[in-house]
């Protein structure tokens, strides 16, 4: 299961309607558990795919200035975030490609309609995705 702080699910969401028609991405932080983490904070980042319409891709360089300073603020990385302007929250066969931190959470948040946002679980290239179930409080 993950948990969002609402504040941090509201930041995901906007950062989608405020990206579109790109994919908006970045870096959640917060508590990390092996079976449940809780989201505290979503860390936008720039979209360096080549295709941002359809692609994602954080700089390294710039994932590893925000995953820094989500360490240095006493937070753990929970996971990674992303929007699907016009598709699922599913991961996508690239999405899975591109996966490389086992154990960690991929939110996907979709606008077809109302905003919706799913989270997966990366099990490695052997195990794949796990649903999570997603949990907003307000704190």
């Amino acid at each position: 299961m993950i948990e969002f702080a609402r504040e941090a699910y509201d930041d995901v969401v906007h950062a989608g309607y405020d990206g579109a028609p790109e994919e908006a991405c970045g870096v959640l932080a917060g508590e990390y558990g092996e079976d449940e983490s809780t989201v505290l904070e979503a860390h936008p980042t720039e979209n360096a795919a080549d295709t941002p319409e359809i692609r994602y891709s954080i700089d390294p360089e710039e994932q590893l200035a925000v995953i820094e300073a989500i360490e240095d603020a006493g937070l753990d990385i929970v996971g990674f975030y992303h929007t699907h302007p016009a598709g699922p929250t599913q991961p996508s066969e690239t999405d899975a490609d591109r996966a490389a931190w086992p154990g960690y959470s991929y939110a996907i948040c979709a606008f077809d309609g109302y905003p919706y946002l799913g989270s997966w679980r990366w099990q490695g290239d052997d195990g794949g995705f796990e649903q999570e179930i997603v949990r907003v409080v307000d704190r």
